[in-house]
């Protein structure tokens, strides 16, 4: 029987010729990466001294610092944060990259998601490397291990195969198709394991979509998420990439825990219901609720594509006197790029709010709501008090819904808004 691309990647920084679904291994990841937040990084530099009398990390090329969240600071105890993250990092000759963007974004934009690649981090959504076949996981708890150890233990994962088929209908986004998939699987589907998705639509989407959709896989229970690189993939990251190792793929007669096939060509959008990621309805059966806030950024969304989609359902109307749509793009490179193209400005007619790419209002430490209020976002998650007051709700989307909703003051669907604006376009 064959391999998964997962046991592959493990089997080749651990050693091993080959290695199988439970095995326990000790492996070497090529990446290091952290974002620095308070009780974390700044935890894990001060044991590495006074613990393991760790004084610098023997290989710095290995290890990646992003200061991405609380930026702008608000205050001195913030500012002191990050002037730590800097000193720990010049100290150490590791680089850190700072107010270039939401970090998960910006590593793949740096080159840390090279194909074939074992990439360790504390949060679980650096599941979006998965993209370009990276095999990205979130290790919370062990962290530290991989910053006073070369190699770290390690279970080699079972992997769950889902294959996606059918075509996204205009106002349809990877957004819904992922809440979709925990809607039809369930939340606990890939718990502790890899999700490796494929088929027809992933290979029709954009990188931009498959990003959203490896990014959330934390909302099935699993670990990661990964697709084997297309001509697409390795297309992009090629000059990027830090590494200079063969992708790997999984052999056709690899072994899964289980195998799906989902087709999505009558999904609707969809609306996730507060206060659970797992709650996944049709965007229809919410539709007229009244909100008062929208946000389109965050490490699942913000891209061009993204911003472009909002921006032609609010081509030539203005948002809902009082309602308040932040805009914040994924990383200042995309940022760039939707400013060249005129979507920003389209954006900013309508009477969006645009800010510099950050974590801080998917966290609610910037434009946080107030009891009784109620959101659409395309935010990670939609948990009490995630966007600011407990007493207020949080309703995930797609970035059309976002933007139709803002145009109503409630929650709309896109589509007839997305078939005016085609409509407009001369033939």
């Amino acid at each position: 029987m064959g391999f998964t691309i997962a046991e592959k990647i493990l089997a080749r920084v651990s050693g091993k010729t080959e290695v199988r679904a439970g095995d326990d291994l000790l492996a070497k990841p090529d990446f290091v990466i952290a974002y620095d937040f308070p009780g974390y990084t700044d935890v894990i530099f001060r044991q590495m001294e006074e613990e393991f009398g760790i004084e610098k990390v023997a290989e710095p090329d290995r290890y990646a610092l992003f200061i991405d969240h609380m930026v702008p600071t608000a205050t001195a105890a913030e500012e002191d944060l990050h002037e730590g993250t800097r000193s720990w990092g010049k100290k150490n000759n590791v680089p850190v990259y700072e107010r270039k963007g939401i970090g998960h974004q910006v590593a793949a934009e740096l080159g840390y998601a090279t194909p074939g690649a074992f990439v360790v981090h504390f949060d679980g959504h650096i599941s979006q490397l998965g993209t370009f076949g990276t095999l990205a996981i979130g290790v919370r708890r062990h962290l530290l291990e991989a910053f006073v150890k070369e190699r770290i233990k390690f279970q080699v994962p079972e992997t769950v195969r889902i294959d996606i088929t059918g075509e996204l209908q205009m106002g349809v986004t990877s957004r819904d198709v992922f809440h979709h998939i925990v809607r039809v699987l369930g939340p606990r589907a890939c718990r502790g394991m890899v999700m490796e998705i494929g088929g027809p639509a992933i290979e029709a989407m954009s990188l931009e979509a498959r990003q959203t959709i490896n990014c959330l896989a934390m909302f099935t229970g699993a670990i990661t998420a990964i697709n084997n690189p297309d001509e697409k993939a390795l297309a992009y990251i090629r000059e990027r990439q830090r590494l200079d190792i063969e992708p790997l793929f999984s052999d056709p007669d690899a072994t899964y825990h289980a195998r799906h096939e989902i087709d999505i060509t009558n999904l609707e959008p969809v609306a996730v219901i507060p206060p659970s990621p797992a709650n996944t309805h049709d965007l229809s059966e919410v539709a007229g609720t009244e909100v008062q806030v929208g946000y389109l950024g965050s490490c699942a969304s913000g891209r061009v594509e993204d911003l472009a989609l909002a921006a032609d359902v609010l081509e030539g109307r203005r948002i809902k006197d009082g309602f308040q749509l932040y805009v914040i793009p994924t990383s200042q490179e995309i940022m760039e790029e939707a400013a060249s193209k005129g979507i920003l400005n389209r954006l900013i007619n309508a009477g969006a709010f645009i800010s510099s790419s950050s974590c801080d209002y998917c966290f609610g430490r910037m434009g946080a709501m107030r009891e009784g209020q109620k959101a659409v976002s395309t935010g990670t998650l939609n948990v009490r008090g995630r966007m600011g007051s407990p007493d207020s709700d949080i309703y995930i989307v797609n970035a059309a819904a976002v933007a139709a909703s803002a145009i109503e003051g409630k929650i709309a669907d896109p589509r007839p808004y997305l078939t005016a604006a085609k409509e407009k376009v001369p033939s």
